[in-house]
């Protein structure tokens, strides 16, 4: 393969001119959608390589994105967010960007310190991974930057959100629960912590509501504390027979917690998570969960940023990306069939 592949290359390869080339990997307009995918194709096989540098100068751009990851979400066991940035590094390939993996410590967060790399002008926007303070909103929209939030949002309803659908999600999982029987049903999270909490125990109470199942206080449990660090669960003195649990990792806790108790799961009582990540499968019994679409949602955050870049004015809005429900074994039904049809345990 010929080393140093030049738009002349690919233009005289494919049969047009340099110009539609250049056009066409710089995402321009006045070439058709299906010639601007062939030449990116051709130029992917043939080993083109942009010149980053030379474009940088030329247009005032770096070519990187920040990716900001709040501390509080990478943990030595936690590996969900990083699954994420994996995602968009590789569909920043597609648009000829690199993703800057950027952790916001607790302190800058508190103290309002905008990222190193955006000071020395290496990035030309930020995709915000994971719930930052209300504080740290404002100064980024103080400042101007491109930015999208991915798995958040907040009442800042002009800033772009990438979201799974967690309020339909734990509602259709509640369902589920309800329908094998259960009445006494948990829910465990930090309802204070972060907007997808809030959402996935709205779709639980939903569920609770639309059923005319009693809400009790003793069945919110916290998992967490204000900093985000998980914290012992308080298991209520009358067992419930199933806990929704905001996270795969908080639900593989619980059962552990259960276990230790001498509490089977799901022959006394079940156990569902969120997410579908190592620890569902982890988790002895393996998890019923909800699946996230991280490809989806990483897909549709680099489209966004790379858009906003291109026009600063440029608005999404909100979107919400759905998940769906994966049956393992930590879900008990509560019928058993007789004769006479079914007949509810609890």
């Amino acid at each position: 393969m010929k080393n140093n592949v030049t738009m002349r290359d690919i233009a005289d390869k494919i049969g047009v001119s340099s110009v539609t080339v250049s056009k066409a990997l710089n995402d321009k307009e006045g070439v058709s959608e299906e010639l601007k995918q062939k030449i990116k194709d051709l130029a992917e096989e043939m080993g083109y390589r942009f010149n980053t540098v030379a474009k940088s100068m030329k247009e005032g751009y770096s070519y990187n994105i920040g990716i900001v990851i709040p501390e509080r979400f990478i943990g030595e066991d936690q590996s969900f967010y990083l699954k994420f940035y994996q995602y968009i590094t590789k569909m920043l390939e597609d648009y000829n960007y690199y993703g800057i993996l950027q952790m916001l410590t607790e302190e800058d967060e508190k103290n309002l310190n905008l990222p190193r790399i955006y000071y020395e002008n290496k990035v030309d926007g930020f995709i915000i991974l994971g719930q930052i303070s209300t504080e740290y909103i404002d100064l980024l929209t103080e400042n101007g930057i491109p930015k999208v939030f991915l798995d958040f949002y907040t009442d800042h309803s002009e800033i772009d959100s990438i979201i799974t659908d967690n309020f339909y999600a734990v509602y259709e999982l509640t369902n589920y629960l309800i329908k094998s029987g259960h009445k006494d049903i948990a829910f465990v999270g930090n309802i204070h912590s972060t907007s997808s909490i809030q959402d996935r125990f709205l779709g639980y109470y939903k569920s609770l509501l639309e059923h005319k199942l009693t809400l009790k206080n003793d069945f919110i449990i916290s998992d967490r504390d204000e900093r985000g660090s998980y914290i012992d669960l308080t298991i209520p003195e009358s067992l419930p027979t199933a806990f929704v649990c905001n996270c795969d990792q908080v639900a593989f806790n619980l059962i552990n917690k259960l276990q230790g108790l001498g509490v089977s799961v799901p022959e006394d009582c079940s156990v569902v998570g969120f997410d579908n990540d190592i620890y569902s499968t982890l988790s002895n019994p393996a998890l019923t969960t909800v699946q996230v679409d991280i490809e989806e949602m990483a897909k549709v955050a680099v489209k966004f940023i790379i858009g906003k870049i291109k026009n600063i004015d440029k608005s999404y809005g909100r979107v919400l990306v759905k998940g769906k429900i994966v049956h393992r074994d930590s879900v008990k039904s509560l019928y058993r069939e007789e004769e006479n049809g079914l007949i509810s345990n609890c």
